[in-house]
């Protein structure tokens, strides 16, 4: 259960993560990016950020999306061993 609850952690840690990159990325308006001092001169990887930005968030847009279906498919699974406990705890409850 441990381990459950250290990827969950994990999960909600990469979705934070997730949106501080979009957030911060340049617009067509400039948007949130130019509220950090950043304007379209400066750049903190180098002259070709957007691309850097781009790729990275694609990276972790993959591996949102599989955390996802990996946590749906391991809390199903948890949920389904459960229910399979509850009558045996009800036949030994009745005994």
């Amino acid at each position: 259960m441990i381990l459950f609850y250290t990827a969950i952690f994990l999960f909600i840690l990469l979705c934070a993560v997730l949106c501080l990159v979009i957030l911060v990325q340049e617009s067509k308006s400039l948007g949130l990016g130019a509220s950090f001092g950043g304007d379209a001169g400066d750049s903190l990887f180098g002259t070709s950020t957007a691309a850097v930005l781009k790729k990275f968030t694609a990276y972790l847009v993959g591996a949102f999306m599989i955390t996802c279906i990996l946590l749906s498919i391991w809390s199903a699974s948890i949920g389904e061993s459960r229910i399979h406990e509850i009558p045996e705890a009800i036949e030994e409850f009745q005994e």
